[in-house]
Order: C-alpha cells, then structure tokens, then sequence
C-alpha cells in the first residue's frame, strides 16, 4: 500500500493536514519530499506579478476607477473644458 500524505513540521513532530489510511503499531517507510508551495504562498508582489494582464478592463480603468466601481461622474479628459 502506497499514500501520498501532507504534513507540517510544527519543529518537534510531523502533523498529518488530514486523517490517516494506517493500522495502529505498524512500522512504516516515510519519505520526506519538499511540498510544492500552495497557490497564495508566498510574497504579494509575486502574487500580483502572475495576474498582470488576466483582467479585461477598459484603458482608463486605473484613472476613472470611481467610475468603475461606484458609479460616480468621470473626471474631464485632458485637453477638454
């Protein structure tokens, strides 16, 4: 029988992130692999770096963001009275 288990170190024992498939006084083979990190894992500029140009938004979206998201008047364009 083979399982593949999460754990966390705490820094004194192993803890299983959910309940375990294994008979009580039996001797098991563990190995210990590094865990690939967990989407959300990590530092926000990163993060941020991996949505740049998923959104669809229209070009002045940064500049008349009141508009978008509450609906107020938008600002005078540039050049315009």
């Amino acid at each position: 029988m083979s399982q593949t288990i999460s754990m966390i170190y705490d820094g004194e024992s192993l803890r299983p992130s959910g309940p375990l498939n294994l008979e009580r006084n039996r001797p098991y083979l563990v190995t210990i692999e590094d865990a690939p990190q967990a989407p959300g894992v990590g530092d926000a500029w990163s993060e941020l770096d991996t949505l740049v140009g998923t959104v669809d938004a229209p070009p002045d979206w940064a500049k008349e963001h009141d508009y978008y998201l509450y609906g107020s008047a938008k600002r005078r364009q540039e050049g315009r009275k």
